[in-house]
């Protein structure tokens, strides 16, 4: 029979909890079943838009919002930053617009209203969210046109173990599907049985991260892939730079956010997964070892990272499947 990630999950964390708790059984598991399925939101009435210029841009362009992904440790606010613009080529800034904020996730079963913001020069409304160990998903509603974007926030405890992917060239079959999906000319193809790994691990208890290169303009439609090849909804975090397709120091990118998650929010990443050069730098910069390195594609098993050859099946029947839970506590 087959399960739904949101099955899987529950199932998962029910045996865990029919273990006996140990000392270093402390921390909480990630609590991804609260943000899977969220019911339906009643959202704000439209109305007007303040400018006549953005009435004309909504009509004549299509919405291409995002809101960028927070993951911070406990007692930390979390300031989760909306993007609003049109276009999928020139991203036309919704400048001076008002904003709905919502919320639903971990001991917030329903959506919760936050508040409502007002984009600044750059199209962006920055929320300051403040919540417990959890994770939640976040919704922005544009009040002139109902068009909107969601994102997500993770809050940890220091040491939530943790495995982190690259996307392009490692979940999906090469590094050249993102311009594709962009143009809307493509959809990425997942290496076989990539989406197994990664639901594999969520269900063991361990916090996913997806680590990539691609701009953040094209999160929509990444956000949009993680959800269509059924991969668990983690924390995404793209490129910041915004110029083209291709950003220029990936590996440099990624050794600070690495650097981040490691220093600032306190994660424990036991296992990282890329394809590229650039990914094998970014995670041996910041100590990562090579033994916990998985590389697919021509740089398997290069500077002595692990290989995965062809594709996932083999990795996950047998690497994936000897890997112990996380040692955590579910909610």
């Amino acid at each position: 029979m087959t399960r739904t990630v949101t099955q899987r999950l529950s199932l998962m964390l029910w045996i865990l909890c029919a273990i006996p708790a140990t000392a270093s059984a402390q921390l909480t598991c990630p609590d991804y079943a609260s943000v899977t399925n969220p019911p339906a939101l009643q959202g704000p009435a439209r109305k007007s838009f303040r400018h006549s210029g953005s009435q004309i841009l909504s009509w004549t362009n299509p919405p291409y919002h995002m809101v960028h992904d927070q993951i911070v440790p406990v007692g930390t606010p979390a300031t989760v930053v909306g993007k609003f613009d049109y276009g999928g080529v020139f991203h036309k800034d919704l400048e001076d617009e008002d904003v709905h904020v919502y919320l639903m996730g971990t001991l917030t079963p329903g959506w919760q209203y936050v508040g409502k913001y007002r984009t600044d020069s750059d199209g962006k409304v920055h929320v300051p969210i403040t919540r417990p160990v959890g994770e939640y998903r976040v919704k922005m509603i544009v009040e002139g046109d109902l068009s909107s974007a969601t994102g997500f926030v993770s809050v940890v405890e220091p040491g939530r173990k943790t495995v982190l992917f690259d996307i392009d060239g490692t979940l999906t079959l090469n590094d050249f599907e993102a311009v594709g999906d962009y143009l809307g000319v493509s959809t990425a193809q997942a290496y076989a049985h990539a989406v197994d790994v990664v639901n594999s691990y969520a269900a063991l208890g361990y916090q996913i991260v997806y680590l990539t290169a691609r701009p953040y303009w094209v999160a929509k439609d990444t956000r949009e892939w993680i959800d269509y090849q059924g991969l668990l909804e983690g924390h995404v975090h793209t490129n910041p730079y915004g110029d083209g397709p291709i950003p220029p120091d990936t590996e440099q990118y990624k050794t600070d956010y690495l650097t981040y998650l490691l220093e600032d929010v306190g994660l424990d990443i036991v296992r990282v997964y890329g394809n590229a050069t650039t990914d094998i730098g970014a995670y041996a910069a910041v100590g990562l070892p090579r033994s916990e390195t998985y590389i697919i594609g021509e740089h398997a098993g290069s500077e002595g990272t692990m290989p995965i050859r062809n594709d996932y099946l083999q990795h996950l029947n047998t690497v994936v499947a000897s890997t112990p839970g996380a040692g955590c506590t579910p909610r």
